[in-house]
């Protein structure tokens, strides 16, 4: 048995999940792997400057042949020739996110690159389906990094009730339960990133994954919110000084300036008391480090096994 929709045959992958563009932690060798394994990889642009971003994409063209995507950030100061890269290079699939990608999907399109833009509300999916996007990510405030204000069992059905092109849920998502309920809640697929944190092909610090593996259901809390963009990450040092100074009043630029570099020490060099840790609530599911193929056939094997399990256990009364 398999797990095949509509979305498989829109992006050319053999099982409909995606792994999260994750900004520093979705290197060129995690989403390969991810690829490899039949979902679609996708590697974060973050705000990397192009010249960054086409080593990573050199590195999964060594390392794939399959479909992969890399995720822009419309918010980077290098959108523009990140964009041109990504035509350069005919990246077959681009996820967006912070922004509206609009002035870009003629350009992606004309190269028949699939656009799939990540939305927390129903007005702006609305808005990118007249624009012409192929597909659209609803990402609950369950999931790592920055975040909306609804969650994932809300937003999913209003989003799927909304458009007319497919839709994948995000947010909480780690395992065959969180499929099959996004699946009934009208997705056609699934895009999981803190889970892929802890693959082996993926490249942070050991000290990272170690603190997302140990995590517990109420270890991420969200900062930022006083400056309109906020970001969930594991509670350490560094979010508890970002919780005095929002009590304290600092301005956003003040908190923009301290949390600057924070992630990449974290990711890189192994920082988790004075980096900032992303990481979705789905973190206190994850509990060791696995290969992305593991993963991958572990959400389609538990998929498969809860649907059985739904069929055996609930009788329809006619």
């Amino acid at each position: 048995m398999a797990l095949y929709t509509s979305l498989c045959d829109l992006l050319g992958i053999e099982v409909p999940i995606l792994q999260g563009g994750m900004a520093w932690v979705a290197t060129g060798e995690l989403a390969a792997a991810v690829s490899e394994a039949g979902g679609l990889g996708i590697i974060g642009s973050g705000n990397a400057p192009a010249s960054v971003l086409e080593a990573e994409i050199r590195k999964a063209k060594e390392l794939t042949k399959k479909p992969f995507g890399v995720n822009i950030m419309l918010l980077s100061p290098f959108v523009d020739e990140v964009v041109d890269l990504v035509c350069r290079e005919e990246v077959r699939v681009v996820t967006t996110g912070a922004g509206n990608p609009g002035k870009y999907v003629d350009r992606f399109k004309a190269r028949g690159t699939k656009v799939i833009p990540v939305v927390s509300a129903v007005a702006l999916a609305k808005r990118l389906e007249r624009q012409g996007v192929d597909a659209m990510i609803a990402e609950g405030k369950e999931g790592g990094g920055h975040i909306g204000q609804l969650t994932t069992m809300v937003l999913v059905p209003q989003i799927v009730d909304a458009v007319s092109v497919p839709v994948i849920a995000a947010g909480g998502i780690a395992d065959g339960r969180g499929v099959v309920a996004a699946l009934a809640l009208g997705a056609q697929g699934v895009q999981l990133g803190t889970r892929f944190i802890c693959a082996r092909e993926c490249t942070v610090h050991s000290n990272y994954k170690q603190m997302v593996i140990k995590a517990g259901d109420r270890d991420t809390v969200v900062t930022g919110r006083s400056t309109g963009h906020p970001v969930r990450v594991l509670h350490n040092k560094l979010t508890r000084e970002f919780e005095r100074m929002e009590k304290g009043g600092a301005t956003a630029l003040e908190l923009e300036k301290f949390g600057a570099g924070r992630l990449a020490a974290a990711v890189r060099e192994g920082d988790v008391v004075n980096g900032s840790v992303m990481a979705g609530q789905s973190a206190g599911m994850i509990k060791r480090e696995e290969t992305a193929s593991e993963i991958v056939a572990d959400l389609i094997a538990g998929t498969l096994r809860v649907i059985g399990e739904l069929n055996d256990n609930f009788i329809i009364m006619r």
